[in-house]
């Protein structure tokens, strides 16, 4: 049998098994599958370097699924090359199984290197994966496999231009051009020339195959393997080819076949087969994971604005060679610039493409890098799904949002981040951090960068005053009492800026005779319910002031702790927060106007416990 022939078989056995796990599964998407199963049957045996038994090693090629809701095609492409067993590949979607309805990096699976199935981030991922190989001078490539629908989405286009920008030569796209989506056609259909016009006018190579005709195929991976520069092959395909009765049909997207129409389509492709393969081998390489590196983080006597000493601390943590830094072309304000300096060859600037900028991080971050991403967090919200499929991925991210609430000023709503607590609230597995101080900044950055999961720190515009000594501690989880007395009547949390209002707050409180206890509550989420607690049943009044829209931001993270607490506790929680939307002012006029000053502080207290 020659090199052609066992292409097609082996891409028959992948369209097989694609309808078998599916139709045991009742659901799926075998059509979809079917169409790639010719573009993997290539790739696999002789163009991805893969070390199956090391799934991890620095040294292979990468491939992302990101169609994943073609996740039949992958799990038979992981029977093929010996990963899993046929018995469990039977087990497709079912609960308990590894072998999910779309891939994910569960521990059983160590071969998906990230969840996928939103649909636009598998390109933004590998682009992160291939500047993680130039960061660290190896020869790898990653393999992108894309739907033509998912092609419209702006995450692709804004990678497109970062991935020519950096002149990113080890990133090929794959577009798999089967013509319909879930409800018909796609928006070009089997316009090949029109794919292949966008992806040069954004400076990448595009070359044109018949997603059928292996020898094309072959053709088409060698020239894209050469380092040239980013590659887009667009193959034109068929959902369901090779069975008369699904190929190029509409109406079959996401839906399995019954048994007998299972049957006569296994009859069409020649019946089952129990082809293995074992791809290419790369050469072995050998890296430093940079945790050993001397850190020296920074001490401030003065006052600092927390975005500046964030990115002062990243100039400090530059010293670990793993770190790398990604900003949404907002350097000079969230103060990553000054890692730029420090680190130039590890600083990727992603202009105003957030999504494209989170989707790297996560394939950096899948490389073994220690990512931290930022801009404004009010800019985050338009990467939120990819913070959402990075915890599905089990990734590990840093994010810092600076620019928050209404105290940024006179910019206007725009540019407040307002729901920034509370989306990262949500996220599941994360970190909520909002320092007040440049110290507390500096040890909670450095606290990041061995966290697992999503971190978020939320950083200030303005400067505020030094409040912690050098030495003071600040774990994750825990709160700081910065002011109490045994006759505390209330307490007032805050965080960042307006733990300020809360200490301005508790001098005028005490000048009539009323002790305030004030707590910073630095780490948002986890949350130090204990020192909440106590405070409850201490004082009796809890006043939760935040920078921040009333719902889903600090002060519900502190009435789900009291609640969690187990013990019944008497008392009362006011929420200070805004409620209305903002227009522009000063910093302090607008913090009057939403009712989160030091005066309104003042006033609930002395309200509450008349």
């Amino acid at each position: 049998m020659d090199r052609t022939q066992e292409w097609h078989e082996l891409a028959a056995q992948l369209a097989v098994d694609s309808i078998r796990c599916s139709t045991a599964a009742g659901s799926g998407h075998p059509t979809s599958s079917m169409s790639a199963a010719h573009l993997l049957a290539v790739l696999y045996s002789d163009h991805l370097r893969y070390d199956v038994d090391d799934p991890k090693s620095p040294a292979n090629d990468r491939f992302v699924l990101s169609k994943g809701h073609a996740s039949p095609l992958m799990f038979s492409v992981l029977k093929a090359i010996g990963a899993i067993t046929d018995e469990e590949l039977m087990t497709f979607r079912r609960f308990g199984s590894p072998v999910q309805g779309h891939p994910a990096p569960v521990p059983e699976m160590p071969w998906i290197d990230v969840a996928t199935g939103s649909l636009g981030q598998g390109l933004p991922i590998g682009l992160g994966m291939a500047l993680s190989m130039r960061v660290d001078g190896l020869a790898g490539r990653v393999w992108v496999l894309m739907g033509d629908s998912e092609i419209v989405e702006g995450s692709v286009w804004e990678t497109m231009a970062n991935a020519s920008y950096h002149e990113v030569r080890n990133l090929i796209g794959i577009l798999d051009m089967n013509r319909l989506g879930q409800r018909g056609p796609t928006m070009l259909e089997w316009n090949g020339d029109a794919h292949a016009r966008r992806a040069e006018a954004f400076g990448w190579r595009a070359l044109q195959v018949d997603g059928h005709d292996v020898a094309q195929i072959d053709r088409a991976y060698t020239e894209a393997s050469d380092g040239s520069g980013p590659t887009l092959i667009v193959a034109r395909t068929e959902k369901g080819h090779g069975v008369s009765f699904l190929a190029n049909a509409e109406g079959w997207h996401g839906k399995a076949l019954d048994e007998e129409q299972a049957k006569q389509a296994i009859e069409e492709l020649g019946g089952g087969r129990s082809i293995t393969i074992t791809p290419p081998k790369p050469e072995g390489v050998s890296l430093s994971d940079g945790s050993g590196a001397e850190v020296t983080l920074p001490v401030y006597d003065k006052e600092i604005a927390t975005r500046k000493a964030f990115g002062e601390t990243l100039v400090a943590l530059a010293a670990r060679p793993d770190v790398v830094v990604l900003d949404g072309e907002v350097a000079n304000s969230t103060h990553t610039e000054d890692f730029q300096k420090a680190a130039p060859d590890r600083f990727f600037e992603m202009f105003i493409g957030e999504q494209g900028m989170l989707g790297a991080a996560v394939g950096l971050q899948a490389l073994g890098k220690v990512p931290f991403a930022a801009t404004f967090g009010a800019f985050l919200t338009r990467g939120y799904d990819f913070v959402r499929m990075a915890a599905i991925s089990r990734a590990n991210l840093r994010l810092c949002g600076s620019h928050a609430g209404v105290s940024i000023g006179e910019d206007g709503p725009s540019q407040m981040a307002l729901e920034d607590l509370a989306m990262m609230r949500a996220v599941h597995g994360s970190t909520v951090l909002y320092p007040a101080d440049g110290n507390a900044t500096a040890a909670l950055v450095g606290a990041m960068t061995d966290l697992s999961g999503i971190s978020f720190m939320r950083t200030t515009r303005e400067k505020t005053p030094r409040l912690y000594g050098a030495d003071e501690e600040f774990p994750i989880g825990g709160s700081k009492v910065v002011r109490s007395s045994e006759g505390d009547r209330a307490t007032v949390v805050g965080a960042g800026v307006t733990l300020f209002e809360g200490l301005k707050a508790a001098d005028k409180l005490a000048e009539d005779g009323v002790n305030v206890r004030v707590i910073d509550a630095y780490s948002v989420k986890p949350i130090d319910g204990s020192t909440l607690r106590t405070a409850m049943g201490e004082t009796g009044l809890l006043v939760v002031v935040e920078d921040h829209w009333i719902e889903g931001g600090l002060g519900d993270a502190v009435l789900e702790a009291l609640a969690a607490g187990g013990n019944e506790l008497s008392g009362r929680v006011i929420k200070l927060a805004v409620t209305e939307m903002a227009g522009s002012g000063s910093p302090e006029e607008l913090r009057e106007w939403a009712g989160i000053s030091s005066n309104a502080i003042v006033r609930a207290v002395r309200s509450a416990l008349a």
